[in-house]
């Protein structure tokens, strides 16, 4: 498929995201200090963000077993990441593919393949230096992953983008403001936020754009893979692995996590905004509608 023609405000938008991403971009391997040692008895995510956050096994955990398990789930979402970015870099050198390499909106789009590349440089390091294990997408995501880095277009590459950029950003938004939090996964998170925010602005206006150009049978199609990449991106949120890291049997923590009402409430508070964005452009109904209320997303 053709990409859409750069018009005037398109220029415009990606011309003030080149100019931002001049004066605030980070080199992770540089800004942070991988080998300083972790605070001890610190967390990883504020305790009332675990998936297990008021339930009976947390009340049956140490404090230690609770920071460990806040750890476990970090790499957990810090491995989801580099799979989402992976396949979010892969969708928009596509996208570059087609483009005008001379205007402001392609060299914008390769700019934040860069951000993404140092992006997942930054995770695996993190995943690392928490001594933690790479925790992998399913069979089932895999595919998913796969077939929207190879065929997704228009409203449901952009609006994937978002879910998945927009519901870690909340986390990381409170995570770098937690002073009480472990330094690393403070900074990490501060530079994912600044950078990420040129994201969120890029993909949201080109979602919008994308829905405008849309087709009905275009729009219902987009509904439905949205609402797939919604359940799937919740659903890598925690691994059942990770749960094992404190001696909880993978499938009782899963269960135990999608019973708790704390954790579905953070699951509703992570997507608040992106679900309200994209409601907004008709794209969250019918089947999809269902898959993101199934991925406790709403």
């Amino acid at each position: 498929m053709a990409a859409t023609p750069a018009g005037p405000e398109r220029e415009a938008t990606a011309d003030r995201l080149l100019a931002s991403s001049l004066r605030t971009s980070y080199d992770p391997t540089v800004e942070i200090d991988w080998a300083a040692p972790h605070v001890p008895g610190a967390y990883w995510l504020p305790p009332h963000r675990s998936s297990l956050y008021g339930t009976r096994l947390w009340d049956g955990m140490t404090e230690e077993q609770r920071v460990t398990l806040t750890r476990h789930e970090v790499a957990s979402a810090a491995s989801a990441g580099v799979w989402f970015e992976t396949i979010l870099m892969q969708m928009l050198i596509r996208h570059y593919y087609d483009a005008d390499p001379t205007s402001r909106h392609a060299q914008y789009a390769l700019t934040e393949v860069a951000d993404e590349c140092r992006h997942s440089v930054m995770f695996g390091r993190l995943i690392e230096a928490m001594g933690c294990p790479v925790y992998r997408a399913g069979r089932w995501d895999q595919a998913l992953g796969r077939f929207l880095k190879t065929t997704a277009t228009g409203p449901q590459m952009y609006a994937a983008i978002l879910i998945a950029e927009e519901v870690l950003d909340a986390f990381q938004r409170e995570i770098m403001a937690d002073e009480s939090l472990q330094p690393l996964i403070r900074m990490v998170s501060r530079i994912h936020v600044v950078e990420e925010a040129r994201h969120v602005r890029f993909a949201r206006e080109e979602v919008a754009r994308q829905v405008a150009a849309a087709g009905p049978v275009a729009m219902a199609y987009a509904r439905l893979l949205i609402g797939r990449a919604a359940y799937s991106i919740s659903n890598r949120l925690v691994h059942p692995a990770a749960y094992a890291a404190v001696g909880i049997p993978p499938g009782v923590g899963r269960a135990a996590a999608r019973a708790n009402p704390h954790w579905r409430a953070t699951l509703r508070w992570s997507a608040a905004r992106v679900y309200d964005h994209l409601a907004s452009l008709d794209l969250v109904a019918g089947p999809g509608r269902a898959l993101w209320r199934r991925a406790g997303l709403i």
